[in-house]
């Protein structure tokens, strides 16, 4: 890999692995092919909600106007809003027990795996630049490319309703294609120091990586549930 490569196929080609391992993660492939429970995604959705939080917390507040931000950071892309309105849906039509919407805030905390809590300490605590574009690239162009079909696929396979799972719609993005290709474009208009775009390219190896953990977490969690309630895991 060498600096004339566009920093987009860069990140392609860094992250092909860690990507590929957190995608093909058991907790992943039983709940895109219909094996797993609505209650399954609602915990998934649950640990997304302080990710988002602390990345957009933090790029508002120190990043927005970063010479490796400016060109992506676009507040049409902003999550946390329509995750916390995800997340309340799910938990108080009782997918993963019972909560009220008195009780989301405590229920949320109660439902978050160590891997979540480790991804946001690393953010809060270790940010920078690098780092923040690195997450801005694996969890956005995710959300635009593979969350659509997650967002397909849990409606079909567990009834999750629309009003659930507007986290997975960008109403000020109006074609998706377009925009990723604009979005990959204007990657590579930041220049980068051979010093600061290998951190960019680790930082999204371990972005990835960080879901990969959760998503181990996520699977350990459903199977203690699925025993505790008498379920075959």
């Amino acid at each position: 890999m060498t600096s004339s490569e566009t920093l987009s196929a860069a990140l392609r080609a860094a992250t092909a692995t860690a990507h590929e391992r957190a995608e093909t993660s058991t907790f992943v492939e039983d709940l895109l092919a219909g094996r797993s429970c609505a209650g399954a995604f609602t915990v998934l959705a649950v640990q997304q909600l302080p990710i988002y939080a602390a990345l957009e917390d933090i790029l508002t507040t120190h990043y927005s106007d970063h010479p490796l931000l400016r060109a992506v950071h676009d507040p049409a892309l902003a999550r946390t809003n329509a995750l916390r309105h995800d997340v309340t849906t799910l938990l108080t039509q009782g997918y993963a027990g019972p909560t009220t919407p008195e009780t989301v805030t405590r229920d949320v905390d109660r439902l978050l795996v160590d891997a979540t809590r480790d991804y946001v300490q690393r953010l809060r605590e270790e940010h920078d630049a690098p780092m923040l574009l690195a997450h801005h690239y694996v969890r956005y162009l995710g959300d635009l490319s593979g969350g659509q079909v997650i967002a397909r696929l849990v409606a079909r396979h567990y009834a999750v309703p629309q009003e659930a799972l507007t986290f997975y719609r960008f109403e000020q993005i109006p074609a998706l294609k377009p925009y990723k290709d604009g979005y990959r474009r204007a990657l590579d208009t930041i220049s980068l120091h051979d010093r600061t775009r290998a951190l960019v390219l680790d930082r999204a190896i371990e972005a990835f990586e960080l879901s990969a953990a959760l998503f181990a977490d996520l699977g350990r969690a459903m199977s203690e549930r699925h025993l505790a309630a008498g379920v075959a895991a």
